[in-house]
């Protein structure tokens, strides 16, 4: 008899160790990122031979990425040294309201981290107070009719849970909440790059427009003082009415083109208002043609400025988070096992309560646990396995669109510079020449050698190059701010922050940190 006993206890004695042993061990797969296309990725970019921002005989070539988006990427916008930018890009980091959404997502993303991780842990509850209770006589083994009186319990007891981390279950959900919190720091800090370039675009947009303004404030001039000499030749009787009418045309149509420029200038103005924090009865500024732009990206270009793209670090975070929940689904087809007990006092008086002879406790089960076995649940399981499988698939894919979408944006914009640095010299030309047109036009006009049509058409082209080169420098502007945005904000080694913060974060608000895991045998990735 006390073999059978020893034969049991050893038994459920290995059970035990034998679940002890395979607790914590992940189902989920081994996680890689994968290679972006299957014939692996460039040695340079296409452009890095023929842009005109390189010096020659400098490639930017690809390297195996190495994690590095949370790397602080400094004040990129004071490369362009624009005190009024440099002002604006403070005002929006610290009243912007998108991005304060973003951070508090930061926080709620947190916070369910801190979640998951609790149930690494054991629970421990604790309580106090009376229950009244009536049994009835069959519970006590009494007669029909017996009397059994009313009686007052009082309790004081502690209870603690805990689940076994079996096949690594918990282990691969809080890897999986990790990774989530991980990917909302980086869109957090895809929300930050977007707001700096947003900000930097509509400055020089809204400058543009300003130089737009300038040049048919002048134009109206122009056309007034040219109005003012037909309407004086005409009185003379050397030309015709006509003439005068045509004057007429071109002054009031420079008006009406100002007034458009005006408006559009007005809608760009409140845009910028709204990425500030403000509304736009709130803000204003002051007119400020631009002027063009001859920031030079650095030479080189290598892929590592890629990997700090907080949008390719969310997509592999989210990549991963799928990985680590295919080791939960997984986990669901073994057993789990709940460790749980409770301990205290109970007595029938408030006075006995606490004697060492009213202790009391109660253990589940298998020694104070319940192994739960699943066995048919209508494929429920399989479902949810599948399911988790299909999401890693589609992070995979989308993870790879958004590398390629990367070296898309940074090649239009190295192809962008490159043609409007040439577009800009051949329009230069073209103003030159026009303008040059335009006044011998009007010396010959005043001499009564050619018509005033000829002078329309010579005044109308100075307009249009003179404003296609403004258009031309906006561009430019624009298109450099375009490309440190497809760089992750900026390029070369840059200091971190003091405290480690995202520019504009104030105390207490989100500070995305740098993710932990690695990017191995990745060609282009982030974290």
């Amino acid at each position: 008899m006390q073999s059978q006993w020893m034969k049991r206890s050893l038994g459920v004695s290995g059970l035990l160790a034998t679940l002890l042993v395979v607790a914590g061990c992940s189902m989920a797969p081994t996680y890689e990122v994968p290679k972006v296309t299957d014939k692996g990725t460039p040695t340079a970019f296409k452009e890095d031979a023929s842009t005109a921002t390189l010096a020659a005989g400098e490639a930017g070539t690809w390297k195996t990425a190495e994690p590095s988006e949370a790397m602080a990427r400094g004040e990129w916008w004071k490369v362009f040294g624009d005190a009024a930018l440099d002002k604006l890009e403070e005002d929006a980091l610290s009243a912007n309201q998108n991005l304060k959404a973003a951070a508090a997502r930061v926080q709620e993303a947190r916070g369910v981290q801190r979640q998951a991780r609790a149930a690494l842990f054991p629970t421990l509850d604790a309580g106090f107070g009376p229950s009244r209770q009536k049994v009835s006589p069959a519970s006590q083994m009494q007669p029909d009719g017996t009397n059994i009186a009313p009686f007052t319990v009082w309790r004081a007891q502690a209870s603690v849970g805990y689940e076994v981390d079996l096949f690594g279950r918990v282990s691969d959900n809080v890897a999986a909440a990790r990774a989530d919190a991980e990917q909302s720091e980086a869109l957090y800090r895809s929300v930050q790059l977007a707001l700096q370039a947003d900000v930097a675009q509509n400055y020089f947009n809204l400058r543009e427009l300003d130089a737009e303004q300038a040049l048919y404030t002048q134009t109206v001039t122009l056309r007034e003082e040219a109005l003012k000499l037909v309407q004086r030749r005409f009185s003379e009787g050397d030309i015709g009415e006509l003439d005068v009418a045509r004057a007429k045309a071109e002054l009031a149509t420079a008006q009406s083109d100002a007034l458009a420029v005006a408006r559009l200038r007005a809608a760009s103005e409140h845009s910028l208002a709204i990425l500030l924090g403000k509304t736009p009865a709130e803000f204003t500024f002051a007119p400020s043609p631009l002027v063009p732009v001859t920031v030079r990206i650095p030479a080189g270009l290598p892929s590592a400025l890629l990997e700090r793209r907080p949008d390719i670090a969310a997509a592999e975070r989210a990549m991963a988070a799928a990985n680590s929940r295919i080791g939960v689904a997984k986990a669901a087809f073994f057993p789990s096992l709940s460790l749980t007990g409770s301990g205290g006092f109970e007595a029938a008086t408030l006075g006995d309560l606490f004697n060492w002879s009213s202790r009391t406790f109660l253990l589940g089960p298998v020694v104070g646990g319940l192994l739960s076995m699943p066995i048919f649940d209508g494929g429920a399981r399989s479902g949810n396995l599948s399911r988790a499988r299909a999401q890693y698939e589609e992070d995979v894919a989308n993870y790879r669109q958004q590398v390629l979408v990367a070296f898309q944006e940074v090649e239009d914009n190295l192809s962008n510079l490159r043609l409007l640095s040439q577009q800009t010299r051949a329009q230069d030309d073209a103003v030159k020449a026009s303008s040059r047109a335009a006044q011998l036009s009007r010396t010959q006009y005043q001499e009564g050698s050619i018509a005033y049509l000829d002078v329309i058409d010579a005044e109308r082209t100075v307009l249009q190059t003179r404003r296609s080169a403004v258009q031309l420098a906006g561009a430019q502007a624009v298109s450099t701010v375009n490309l440190i945005r497809a760089l992750g904000g900026g390029w070369g080694d840059l200091p971190k922050s003091p405290d480690g913060t995202p520019p504009g974060t104030t105390e207490g608000a989100a500070a995305p940190t740098a993710s932990a895991s690695t990017a191995n045998g990745a060609t282009v990735a982030a974290r």
